[in-house]
């Protein structure tokens, strides 16, 4: 496979031409919609020939339950395992069960031979984001029992096959209970054959400042679980200045680190599966950019009349584009920004892959991912 970026004048009948490869393909592969009209700067996966991968990993994809049933078929073939997104709980430990039944999710999941996994995190009743709840449930034995116990009975009953615990903005007082925590549930989770993860805040430094940080011990935490997420993304989002989602400079220093304090075959790396489109200019604290597709990206640009440009530093495609009188900046993802996150992979000889999320199915993604390795089951 190879990576063409659009020139002026290109088509994809040109393109086709010039790689000796079917229009279909060319089509079939980048998501193409008619009348196939190609935006300059824009990334494309040829697949002129194929690599078989002698490099395996393991890969994991986070859902929330209303993922559709077309995108979940067509993702679950390149996933090691799926994290359905989420449970919460209370104060006392009882489970919060997602927005939605994820019977469904779990059923494909396994009939795929992906394992299917819960994701814990902080939500209480009204869904909301609570790190007071973290507090109560570690600094209570019998509050942390209880919690376990019914994320057993859950998982038994539901028939997931791992934990994945996605704590965020944990109290820096609480960082020593916060790993005990997760040593207790990983001694029970593989007491009943239970594999267990853990999402990490993207710390470049083991005394980094800040909420986001302070709290998550990489050494201990890399020690205790089965692998670990590194959340490398969201340095451009929702309410902050339009940048580059996963900026490939800020990714690696993250990488580095981590390195030095977990064992690299238990390391997953974060990859953003969606960009964002900002309206200027930006305000903080009142400007909010809107999620969207890499595919939705691309569509944008070529409705808009805008090229696409890359920046080198980052290694992320951007554009700018105007309106009804509103200027917009858009960065997200393609296959060369992926493909340098791929880079990192191998050269420091990770775990594997976690995405947030596949809500979206971005076929070249996948191929992509195909081309550089093979997907390893997760136990």
């Amino acid at each position: 496979m190879e990576i063409y970026v659009v020139k002026p004048g290109d088509t994809v009948y040109s393109i086709a031409e010039f790689y000796g490869v079917d229009t279909g393909i060319i089509i079939y592969d980048n998501q193409l919609i008619q009348p196939y009209d190609l935006v300059t700067g824009q990334a494309l996966l040829i697949n002129n020939g194929w690599d078989y991968a002698d490099v395996g990993i393991r890969t994991n994809g986070y859902a929330y339950p209303f993922i559709s049933n077309w995108v979940l078929e067509n993702t679950l073939p390149f996933l090691s395992g799926l994290s359905v997104f989420s449970y919460g709980f209370t104060e006392d430990g009882e489970l919060i069960s997602p927005m939605l039944n994820e019977d469904r999710m779990i059923k494909m999941s396994v009939s795929f031979g992906t394992l299917p996994i819960l994701t814990l995190t902080p939500l209480d009743k009204n869904g909301v984001f609570n790190n007071n709840l973290i507090s109560a449930i570690v600094r209570n034995p019998n509050k942390t029992e209880t919690l376990i116990n019914n994320l057993l009975d859950v998982m038994a009953y539901k028939n997931y096959g791992g934990l994945d615990i996605d704590f965020e903005y944990i109290k820096a007082e609480d960082r020593d209970l916060f790993t005990e925590f997760v040593r207790k549930c990983a001694n029970s989770m593989h007491e009943n054959g239970y594999l267990i993860s853990v999402a990490l805040a993207p710390k470049t430094s083991a005394n980094q400042q800040g909420l986001l940080y302070e709290g998550k011990d990489y050494k201990a935490l890399g020690e205790i679980a089965d692998s670990v997420l590194l959340m490398t993304y969201e340095w451009g989002y929702t309410y902050g200045p339009p940048m580059a989602v996963a900026p490939i400079n800020q990714v690696r220093r993250v990488v580095e680190y981590a390195v030095t304090e977990i064992n690299p075959l238990k390391i997953d790396l974060g990859i953003p599966n969606y960009g964002y489109d900002w309206p200027l200019p930006y305000e903080r604290g009142i400007t909010k950019a809107k999620t969207i597709g890499n595919i939705e990206a691309v569509r944008i640009a070529a409705d808009n009349g805008v090229n696409i440009e890359f920046d080198e530093t980052a290694q992320s495609p951007y554009f700018t584009y105007e309106s009804n009188g509103v200027s917009h900046d858009v960065w997200f993802e393609d296959v060369r920004s992926i493909q340098k996150k791929f880079d990192l992979i191998t050269e420091f000889g990770l775990h594997g892959a976690g995405y947030w999320n596949i809500m979206q199915f971005f076929r070249a993604n996948w191929l992509l991912l195909e081309n550089n390795f093979y997907i390893k089951s997760i136990r």
